[in-house]
């Protein structure tokens, strides 16, 4: 709680011990006017003044209007008790309210705070603390334990456990040694890291976020822009209309029908009548909605660029996934030896040492699954045979690494695989002793995700690579996948994408999910564009609407949940607020209303939509 928060929370306690004791003083007349206007002006003054200003300043019809004629009008008519409860529980509504977006800003907040405020850099060999602005890339910059590192970079030295939580909503920790990519934002919390910078700090992942947020209410969705319009002709209108209510009754009864005008009793209905038509709810709960749905959103590491965006996301009917980095890791993995001779751990010796050498993706990927960096000083005569494969002796021992046509090469038999990836053969001493199977792994949560958008409605799933047919159906073969298009370049893509805008409903969207700088044309395309941020290119994260912190598909299907969650809760405050209003509207203007249902139906019904509001901060697990 703020201390303008705590201010007004004193004077709303203020009144209220005044109005109960003013409640058994046996006052009438003009000195009860006199005792009333005194919570009156302590708990209202600064509506008062707005309203006031906006006369002055010819922006005269806001709430702030409606309450001060409303108010004051039913203390002139002797309402005393009437028209300073009123307003009493009006500012209880204002307190609800900015209590509501100030956890929702705090939670908006706790992103904010990832912001680092210096840098440790190395300077002729000693360490200087500097704006985290100044570092150029290329730096060498130190990173002590609880210390946030504030430039993205590659580790030089050290190891250490990262916590991640304020980018990626994931609160168990990540590990990293030297010659990993690490991001700004993250906490460092056990040992020291060296780190060469290999960006500015402007560009960094934590600015790249922070910008996002920032320009997150920038963006409105249709839903907002309608109460926006709304609220423009709408207060107006119900001023007039309460101007008519207090004037064209009195002159009908008394003109036409011979009977006693009793202004009194219609400039109290017309005083009632603007009570319930403050449209406090609907102005205030509608963007709070969707500024909560935003921040439980980013609480969870999922990025929305603006409640628009949220909006769009509700409506997904198509999915659309690029492969690489997506839905599979983008990195080979060894998944298997097959027809081996010798063991899978001798076959993965000789062939790591073989490949010492090289820095091919496939060649790295032997040297992982081997577990330890080979000794180069038992390997010699390496020859790399281009398009092939290599040929090296390890301890003496000639060793053949390579594709089919190094085995025909060396007139070696070789047994093919008929499972999908790369096939690395492996041949001793002019002796074939098995393969080794390469190929990208299908992300831990992918199926899972996948399946459970189909359950949530999404009517296709499809899948576009630039790989070829048969590495695309080996992958799609065991996943809830409706379409598989391979071979597609990133224009290719783009024409995809167009195909199936067509084919959506008037009011469904597409979404299109990727990572690569190649994804960036189609990201921009699709209806609502999803980028991988922990290692997705900048290119794709400034084009895409939504951006994910950790790489993880579950998080596509908790967007949507995320939005669709929020608009449910932005549509029931907008029909609660409406039908409530309409039919205390009706009860005001034929008398059955009175002050106090009118307060119920302005700050009773603006307290319950703001709390509904609140609710799209906590994401369901």
């Amino acid at each position: 709680m703020n201390k303008k928060q705590k201010k007004v929370l004193v004077r709303i306690i203020i009144t209220v011990i005044i109005m109960a004791i003013l409640s058994f003083v046996p006052a009438e007349g003009y000195l009860k006017a006199a005792l009333y206007l005194i919570p009156y002006f302590i708990i209202g003054y600064d509506i008062l003044k707005k309203a006031f200003k906006g006369i002055v300043n010819r922006q005269i019809f806001d709430e702030n209007f409606l309450m001060s004629i409303a108010t004051a009008g039913a203390m002139l008519l002797g309402e005393y008790t009437e028209g300073a409860a009123v307003m009493l529980f009006y500012q209880i509504g204002e307190f609800f309210q900015s209590y509501a977006v100030g956890k929702s800003r705090k939670n908006i907040g706790e992103l904010m705070d990832i912001r680092p405020d210096y840098a440790n850099i190395i300077k002729d060999g000693v360490i200087t603390k500097v704006d985290p602005d100044e570092v150029e890339p290329g730096s060498i910059i130190i990173v002590q334990p609880g210390e946030k590192n504030p430039i993205d970079g590659i580790v030089l030295e050290g190891e250490s456990t990262l916590n991640t939580s304020a980018l990626t909503g994931e609160s168990l920790p990540r590990s990293i040694k030297a010659g990993e990519e690490i991001i700004s934002g993250c906490i460092n919390m056990t040992g020291v890291l060296k780190i060469k910078t290999t960006k500015e700090f402007g560009d960094s992942t934590v600015s790249k976020i922070l910008e996002m947020v920032e320009n997150a209410g920038s963006r409105k969705s249709r839903s907002e822009n309608f109460i926006s319009r709304f609220a423009k002709y709408y207060t107006p209108a119900v001023c007039y209309g309460a101007l008519a209510l207090a004037v064209i009754p009195p002159l009908i009864r008394m003109i036409f029908m011979g009977l006693s005008p009793e202004f009194t009793e219609w400039i109290y209905r017309a005083l009632t009548f603007l009570v319930i038509s403050c449209p406090c709810a609907l102005v205030i709960s509608i963007p709070l909605g969707f500024f909560a749905g935003i921040g439980g959103a980013g609480r969870e590491g999922i990025l929305v660029k603006g409640s628009n965006y949220l909006e769009a996301l509700s409506k997904a009917e198509y999915v659309l996934f690029d492969k690489t980095g997506t839905i599979t890791h983008g990195i080979f993995k060894v998944v298997g030896i097959h027809h081996n001779e010798m063991s899978d751990e001798k076959i993965l010796e000789y062939a790591a040492h073989a490949e010492a050498y090289s820095s091919h993706p496939i060649s790295k990927s032997i040297k992982e699954a081997y577990g330890s960096e080979p000794d180069i000083k038992r390997v010699t005569d390496v020859s790399e045979i281009s398009g092939n494969g290599v040929i090296a002796k390890v301890d003496g021992i000639s060793v053949a690494v390579g594709n089919a046509k190094l085995m025909e090469r060396e007139s070696i038999e070789y047994i093919s695989c008929h499972e999908k990836g790369t096939i690395v053969h492996v041949a001793v001493n002019g002796v074939y002793q098995g393969h080794i199977l390469i190929a990208d792994v299908v992300k831990p949560g992918a199926k899972e995700a996948l399946t459970l958008l189909k359950k949530d409605g999404i009517k296709k799933v499809v899948m576009l690579t630039g790989d070829m047919k048969n590495t695309a159906m080996g992958i799609a073969k065991d996943l809830p996948i409706d379409e598989v298009y391979s071979d597609l370049l990133p224009a290719d893509k783009v024409d995809k994408v167009e195909q199936m805008l067509s084919l959506k409903s008037k009011k469904g969207k597409l979404i299109f999910v990727g990572d690569g700088i190649n994804d960036a044309p189609v990201l921009s395309r699709a209806d609502i564009g999803i980028a991988m941020g922990m290692m997705g290119s900048d290119a794709a994260i400034e084009a895409a609407d939504v951006v994910l912190m950790d790489d993880d598909p579950l998080k596509v299907v908790k967007a949507i949940r995320i939005a669709k969650r929020c608009m449910r809760i932005v549509y029931e405050n907008i029909y609660f607020a409406i039908g409530v209003k309409l039919i205390c509207l009706i009860l005001g203007a034929i008398g059955i209303a009175n002050m106090w249902l009118a307060i119920f139906a302005d700050v009773g019904v603006m307290v319950i939509a703001v709390l509904n509001a609140i609710r799209a901060l906590f994401v369901k697990k």
